[in-house]
């Protein structure tokens, strides 16, 4: 398997080369590497304008993966994302039209803009990496993850994900405004026109492929995760369902995801073995989205967020 110095060398090349067109958000490019690396989805959470789209595009360009983007939006239906079969009257038959899911790197733009209708297509493709058309399954490869993106701020026309679609995704991360300085450094790169800008002015150098991808995944997966851990793990997840403030808790496949995703940050930090605070980092990013306040939590002002912090404060890692 790849060294595990190289796959942390990887990753600080893909910061670097994000750094060059996207300013800040280091962290979510880290997050976003992670959940590549073992098959996870993320949601991008933030407001207008901070540079979701173009994360995105170009994570996809820096690792040379195929690209698709769909704008959701209240008129949009199952077939638009997931294709359907088209009668081709030269041949007198049917025949296949892929949608935008038969890609690597799906941007799903502002997914709560469409009904639940639409937003279910894509729960088989994030779950088994595969479409089933006309009876017929189709495989999406190793390297699909969708990459959604979501405003905080709209309500009027928005339709809230189902608990079964959030649990699809390994982590929320929320995208949030730059620093001064970094705000700064983006007007003097990007302020000379009101577009989005083109990648292609950038030159970027992919800094990795599938093959590099391939061989970074099965480096994580050969991550070392000790009895401890998994009972630590274990546990932080089913604290959830004991909290009083939470009406459901983080289900089964969140403990699995978890456990991934901290094999995937040791391995970007060059370890292999994971430890307590590999686990501590990542369990907000991907639990908070997978409970549900109960009406008298929403009443007193808890969040989310704020019951797991909780958790993970009071539960004691295994030593």
């Amino acid at each position: 398997p790849m060294e595990l110095t190289r796959v942390h060398e990887i990753e600080e090349r893909l910061r670097a080369q994000l750094g060059r067109v996207v300013m800040g958000h280091q962290e979510a490019v880290d997050l976003m590497l992670m959940a590549l690396l073992c098959q996870g989805h993320v949601l991008l959470h933030g407001v207008p304008g901070v540079a979701k789209t173009l994360l995105a595009r170009t994570f996809a360009a820096s690792l040379s993966l195929d690209f698709q983007r769909i704008q959701f939006t209240p008129d949009l239906m199952p077939g638009d994302v997931l294709g359907t079969n088209l009668f081709n009257f030269e041949t007198n038959s049917f025949v296949l039209t892929k949608g935008p899911v038969f890609t690597e790197i799906l941007l799903a733009d502002e997914i709560n803009r469409t009904p639940p209708k639409t937003q279910a297509s894509l729960l088989q493709a994030m779950q088994e990496r595969s479409v089933t058309l006309e009876g017929e399954t189709h495989e999406l490869g190793p390297c699909f993850m969708v990459i959604a993106t979501q405003n905080p701020i709209e309500q009027e026309g928005t339709y809230p994900l189902p608990e079964a679609q959030l649990d699809r995704f390994l982590f929320k991360i929320p995208i949030g405004y730059p620093s001064r300085d970094e705000e700064r450094q983006m007007v003097a790169l990007h302020g000379h026109g009101t577009a989005m800008p083109s990648l292609s002015s950038f030159s970027l150098e992919p800094v990795a492929g599938r093959e590099t991808l391939a061989e970074m995944r099965a480096a994580v997966q050969g991550v070392k995760l000790s009895p401890e851990i998994l009972d630590y793990i274990v546990d932080l997840v089913r604290a959830t369902r004991e909290q009083a403030s939470l009406l459901c808790g983080a289900s089964p496949r969140a403990a699995n995801m978890l456990a991934a995703a901290a094999r995937a940050r040791a391995a970007l930090e060059g370890r292999n073995f994971v430890i307590p605070d590999d686990v501590k980092y990542l369990a907000p990013f991907a639990l908070a989205h997978r409970v549900l306040l109960s009406p008298g939590a929403e009443i007193d002002g808890l969040d989310a967020a704020s019951v797991v912090n909780h958790d993970i404060d009071q539960v004691a890692a295994h030593r």
